[in-house]
């Protein structure tokens, strides 16, 4: 019987080639400030402690993004491509700047093909957005980084809970009773339409020494809400207008019993009173692009233990995923472009 080690095919030229790609020397290493740990140069954060590294001239060009999204709670950087007239169109180009931003070459030709300002890419931080952008302009791909702040986030988004529309103005009552906002049709800019969509799935397990817990229940919701976001040039929110809770008094007689089609005989109403406006309805076609760049958000909250009966307890939790802040930062950045240009 031969021996295992007679069985393995040994190579007729000298050694085997490596497959790892070659290391970095010492003196190419970059220490962090915080942990005094050892990086490769082509780190942006520590690997360790996710600490910014400290530039160096030698080994700048070697840098690479991460792409690291930001948390919740956490201030988002958009890398925004703002021209795609003039971009370059050989394949080694556009192969680097896939690799970059860590698309598929179809993802980007998709994003590429509409003529239209979009995200390119999603930081936590000014200093990696602004690195993605340097890395983009070099290969003449025109860009700019703005931050959620300079868009606007959620906090900027007002309710609105009905209107009254004359001749010369439009006057939105907000939700909660606050005081009404008189808008002059000249003010109007821009109205953008889009969906709000909400999966929830809610799960009540059984706690028990096995591998899995038993599931003893599990519902599933769905809401698909048609919304406008109307823009003035005087103010700085998001007036919202969504079918739920929303008051079509506005409407008289035209008023029907569809709430979505109340809204669309409401945003023709508007641009009757306001032809200048302009009205983006982009979004439904651009939710699946927009996701490569803006992910919809995924939240899981726990609704605490439950005792069955002795020695029996049950676990509840409720996963949501909504496309709330795409929609938002996509409303925004249509208004950022709107109104500065």
């Amino acid at each position: 019987m031969p021996k295992d080690n007679e069985t393995i095919n040994l190579p007729l030229d000298g050694p085997l080639t490596p497959s790892e790609p070659p290391g970095f020397a010492p003196e190419e290493m970059i220490r962090c400030n915080e942990c005094l740990r050892a990086n490769p140069p082509t780190r942006f954060a520590c690997l360790y402690c996710d600490s910014p590294l400290p530039l160096n001239e030698s080994t700048a060009h070697l840098r690479k993004p991460t792409l690291r999204k930001p948390e919740k709670h956490q201030l988002g950087f958009n890398c925004i491509l703002i021209g795609s007239d003039s971009l370059p169109a050989d394949a080694d180009s556009l192969s680097k700047v896939a690799e970059l931003l860590k698309l598929t070459p179809e993802s980007l030709d998709t994003i590429l093909a509409i003529k239209a300002p979009m995200p390119l890419a999603l930081t936590a931080s000014r200093e990696e957005a602004e690195l993605v952008n340097d890395r983009l302009r070099e290969l003449a791909f025109p860009t700019v980084v703005l931050s959620d702040e300079d868009l606007g986030r959620d906090d900027t988004v007002v309710q609105v809970r009905s209107l009254h529309l004359d001749d010369n103005s439009l006057s939105l009552q907000q939700a909660g009773g606050q005081s009404s906002i008189t808008l002059s049709w000249d003010d109007l800019r821009l109205i953008v339409s889009g969906r709000l969509v909400v999966q929830q799935l809610e799960v009540t397990e059984r706690v028990s020494r096995r591998p899995e817990n038993e599931i003893l229940e599990a519902s599933e919701f769905f809401s698909d809400e048609p919304v406008l976001d109307l823009y003035s040039s005087t103010y700085d929110r998001t007036w919202r207008i969504g079918t739920n809770n929303f008051d079509f008094s506005c409407l008289q007689a035209q008023k029907v019993f569809i709430a979505a089609e109340n809204l669309r005989k409401l945003q023709v109403l508007i641009c009757s009173k306001c032809p200048r406006v302009q009205h983006d309805t982009a979004y439904n076609e651009l939710r699946n692009t927009l996701q490569l760049v803006w992910p919809a958000e995924q939240e899981t909250k726990s609704r605490g233990w439950r005792r069955e009966r002795p020695g029996k307890y049950s676990l509840a939790a409720v996963t949501a995923n909504t496309n709330r802040a795409q929609f938002t930062r996509y409303s925004r950045l249509r208004r950022y472009f709107t109104i500065n240009n």
